[in-house]
């Protein structure tokens, strides 16, 4: 059993549990949102992409944070998935993320959206 993200409380008063396809994409928000500095034991976890919600959007902004998101995605979910590509669009303060990818387990191809305002 594997705690479901964000953390909540399942309708008999435990722990909400999830499970296959639904882990991996709280896996990969997990890596998106979290800030590096942010858990204490993983110094370096996450991509650092929430401190560009307040960045002027450019080109090389969208082009640099692409990389990061698939550095960190590729560092900390190589056992999980294959990131195919990385799409990351800033506009006004809301930031929109696509990530493709393959499910190692399942060999499946999916495409996820994640949004984040602040």
């Amino acid at each position: 059993m594997r705690m479901d993200f964000p953390y909540r409380i399942a309708g008999k008063g435990r722990t909400a549990a999830t499970e296959g396809d639904t882990y991996v994409r709280d896996l990969i928000e997990q890596v998106l949102f979290t800030s590096p500095g942010e858990r204490v034991n993983r110094p370096t976890f996450g991509s650092g992409l929430l401190r560009l919600i307040f960045e002027p959007n450019s080109e090389p902004l969208a082009s640099s944070a692409q990389l990061a998101v698939q550095g960190a995605l590729q560092q900390w979910l190589a056992d999980y998935i294959l990131v195919e590509a990385v799409r990351v669009q800033s506009q006004e303060a809301t930031l929109e993320v696509t990530v493709q990818y393959v499910v190692r387990r399942t060999q499946e191809r999916r495409v996820e959206r994640f949004r984040r305002s602040p």
